[in-house]
């Protein structure tokens, strides 16, 4: 089991920012892919911002602009910067790491999560 811990929630002003992290317990360049999710209430986690194995990113559509999402491979660390935080940003943000195993022709999704962060931005 992959181990994924997260660092950097808490409750800030609309309009502010924030620093998420997210520790690996192994080489993040082993995944083929790592990134950040968000959870609502009553709600399915929604994809906020994934960075590939070849450094590819993608963002969901309220993020992009916003948000961004780097990796430092030494320190197994993956990172997500908001800025001009809103209100229905608040959620519980998930880091995810996927790895991809291929027995035969078939290639099998695995995916790890942290704990989860809480976000609260209000005034």
């Amino acid at each position: 089991q992959e181990l994924l811990v997260e660092s950097g929630g808490g409750m800030v002003l609309p309009g502010g920012s924030l620093n998420l992290s997210c520790v690996a317990s192994r080489n993040i360049g082993s995944f083929s892919a790592m990134g950040w999710y968000r959870q609502y209430p009553g709600k399915e986690r929604e994809m906020v911002a994934i960075i590939t194995g070849s450094g590819v990113l993608k963002y969901g559509d309220s993020e992009a602009g916003r948000f961004t999402i780097s990796r430092d491979i030494d320190r197994n660390t993956v990172y997500l910067r908001m800025n001009n935080l809103a209100p229905e940003d608040t959620a519980v943000y998930y880091c995810n790491a996927q790895s991809l195993v291929t027995t035969g022709l078939v290639p099998t999704r695995y995916d790890y999560w942290g704990q989860g962060t809480q976000v609260t931005v209000a005034s």
